[in-house]
């Protein structure tokens, strides 16, 4: 009951819609046999009345058929709009399921021969659809503001708790920073002079633990500072695969000075080295670019490593990219996209 069916509604609600229509329908001809006093029921048309009670459910049905494009329109189509521009649209939309309805309803009455309001009572087939369009649209914007309200509290949530995982994991990998810089000083001078490249090695991983001391510290970096970050740790990687690993970097110089969370590429960098490029013999290719569209960066890494089909998957294997992916929801309100990166490969996409 909780799959979703069209448009992201689930059976549940469907249900609960279709009860709303039932209930709504019922109190109506309730109201009907009411309305009518117990002294003069001797002397009413019953015929008349039934037929008509039967043409009230006939109404409901049309109010339905506007409710869905309505619905549609509203909670669909226009779901990333102003809350306040879709209020406003039901200053036009409420005439439109009133007379709309009321319209084919009529017609379809006098089609089938049953019979409805006439004269100065039709005013009662105006009044209620109006009033039974805001109640019925006041629950449907209610809910979706508990929906999405659930929604934020859950990943409120997995932050905190993602948080917490990350300060655990501090604490327990916690050195003195000027400890590790001195031990890769003493490493750098026993390393003989004729193995230059294991000396630059060490060198870059001790740029690398800067870069992080300085992450935890600062919001913001440039992005060229987090470039030169991601290059350094590729460089490490390099150095294992060889010519196996191939690096592409397509980034404006114009954007370099832009304000980006540290720590932020590369995590998933690594994803395409570790679930990529490590697993294809002949390796592969692994590209980042980066431009500006309007006021938004736009963020691409692909790889042409061997490609993932549960897309999904790769978030529960670490920590590295789930706490990615929530600090771009809660920062940017950004949706990290995992794609096929054709022929070969995936591709990460997201923009802030």
């Amino acid at each position: 009951m909780d799959r979703k069916i069209i448009w992201g509604i689930t059976g549940k609600q469907l249900l609960a819609v279709l009860g709303l229509y039932l209930f709504a329908s019922w109190v109506y001809h309730l109201a009907v046999w009411l309305s009518v006093p117990v002294s003069r029921r001797d002397n009413v048309d019953f015929a008349s009345l039934t037929a008509y009670i039967d043409g009230a459910g006939l109404q409901y049905m049309v109010f339905l058929l506007f409710t869905i494009p309505i619905w549609w329109l509203l909670f669909s189509k226009l779901k990333k709009k102003s809350f306040w521009l879709r209020i406003s649209l039901h200053l036009a939309l409420l005439p439109l399921f009133v007379f709309g309805s009321k319209y084919i309803y009529y017609t379809l009455c006098e089609s089938l021969g049953w019979i409805h309001l006439k004269g100065t009572a039709e005013v009662w087939d105006i009044y209620i659809p109006a009033l039974f369009y805001q109640i019925q649209f006041a629950i449907y914007h209610v809910y979706e503001y508990y929906v999405e309200n659930q929604k934020k509290l859950k990943l409120e949530g997995e932050l905190k708790q993602a948080a917490l995982k990350s300060e655990l994991a501090a604490i327990k990998a916690q050195l003195n920073p000027h400890f590790l810089y001195n031990v890769f000083n003493t490493i750098n001078a026993t390393i003989p002079p004729h193995l230059e490249s294991t000396r630059d090695m060490v060198a870059t991983l001790s740029d690398l633990f800067r870069y992080q001391l300085k992450a935890t510290k600062e919001e913001l970096v440039t992005l060229r500072e987090e470039l030169d970050f991601v290059r350094k740790y590729l460089e490490l990687e390099k150095a294992r695969f060889e010519e196996r690993l191939k690096i592409d970097f397509n980034v404006s110089p114009d954007i370099l000075d832009e304000k980006v969370p540290p720590m932020l590429l590369q995590p998933l960098v690594e994803n395409s080295v570790k679930h990529g490029i490590s697993n294809s013999i002949e390796g592969g290719e692994i590209s980042i670019s980066i431009f500006k569209e309007g006021s938004k960066l736009k963020f691409e890494i692909a790889d042409t490593g061997v490609g993932i089909r549960d897309k999904e998957s790769i978030f529960g294997k670490g920590v590295g990219l789930t706490n990615t992916r929530l600090r771009l929801q809660k920062m940017y309100q950004s949706q990290l996209q995992v794609l096929d990166n054709l022929p070969q490969g995936i591709k990460i996409t997201f923009a802030i």
